[in-house]
């Protein structure tokens, strides 16, 4: 895929809410239609930076069931990829609401340990406070949300500085 993909993909899943007043008319439906749509087009093949795209992507509060299609993108890709593309998108996984973040995560965890290790690897080359932030997200989801559940506990052991 091109970098006119990642970036349009990131620019779509900016979903408009319904509360949004300034969006013209037509511009809702037109940016989910078009996000559901290059999210079915991934192979598979675009590589780590495929999945950073579509984890930068998840940026909406409400998605309308548009970033299904984007996890089943994420399912469509090599493991190593998918661990080394969701720790490529640390920063923008710190910033996309914490459903979306841990869904993410629990996509991880259950995808496989070459995954998981692909992440821990990749995770190593991220700034200190990056990597603590993020150690924070694993630990918030594990104690609150979507880690709680038993075999996804513990899976993401997050480098100690």
């Amino acid at each position: 895929m091109s970098s006119d993909w990642k970036l349009e993909i990131m620019e779509c899943g900016d979903l408009v809410q319904d509360d949004d007043e300034v969006a013209p008319e037509g511009e809702a439906e037109r940016r989910w239609n078009r996000y559901v749509e290059l999210a079915d087009s991934v192979t598979g093949k675009e590589g780590p930076e495929g999945v950073a795209a579509i984890v930068a992507s998840l940026k909406a509060d409400e998605d309308y069931g548009a970033y299904q299609a984007a996890h089943a993108a994420l399912g469509r890709f090599p493991h190593a990829d998918l661990g080394t593309g969701v720790a490529l998108a640390s920063r923008e996984l710190l910033s996309i609401p914490k459903d979306a973040s841990g869904n993410i995560l629990l996509i991880l965890t259950r995808a496989s340990p070459m995954a998981v290790n692909s992440f821990t690897e990749a995770i190593r080359a991220a700034e200190p406070g990056v990597q603590s932030a993020i150690r924070d997200l694993v630990e918030f989801h594990e104690n609150e949300e979507w880690l709680t559940a038993e075999g996804a506990q513990g899976v993401l052991l997050m480098p100690r500085e």
